[in-house]
């Protein structure tokens, strides 16, 4: 899960560098975090999975769903602006093969990327605009690690 944002970083290279290897060369660093991901949590949610909390209610009615079409879900949470967090987390619970979750990771979340780096090209938004946007981005990581900072 990308904790820094990227979508200014990928407009700036867009709009550098071309369309194409910004798209490339960001679905590729996002396929490696998803594989770590996968490799992290996997493990972790199998241990937690046959809780109540993962079986039954909300949840489970969700995995339920999410059952009928993993890949068509992760990619188009890939490329819409969704949260792409919650169904991550259901791919892992329901083991959703490693392969697989890559290839939905990468059908999604390429066009996202070359539709950023296009809008890169095309609007050519000050580099001050991308670095003023990508600061407001970060606030909630600031606030986090600052109240986690002051609680200590």
């Amino acid at each position: 899960m990308a904790v820094i944002p990227h979508e200014p970083v990928v407009i700036w290279y867009g709009a550098h560098y071309g369309i194409w290897l910004t798209a490339i060369v960001a679905t590729v660093g996002t396929l490696l975090a998803a594989w770590v991901d996968h490799r992290a949590f996997v493990p972790l949610i199998r241990k937690v999975q046959h809780t109540p909390f993962f079986a039954e209610g909300v949840i489970g009615w969700l995995r339920v769903r999410f059952a009928r079409a993993p890949f068509l879900v992760l990619a188009a949470s890939g490329v819409t602006p969704l949260p792409f967090f919650p169904f991550k987390a259901m791919a892992f619970a329901e083991h959703y093969p490693l392969a697989r979750y890559l290839g939905a990771v990468a059908v999604g979340r390429f066009p996202r990327y070359v539709l950023l780096a296009w809008l890169g090209v095309v609007i050519q938004i000050p580099t001050w605009i991308l670095v003023a946007l990508f600061a407001i981005m970060l606030l909630p990581l600031v606030r986090l690690i600052w109240k986690r900072r002051s609680a200590k």
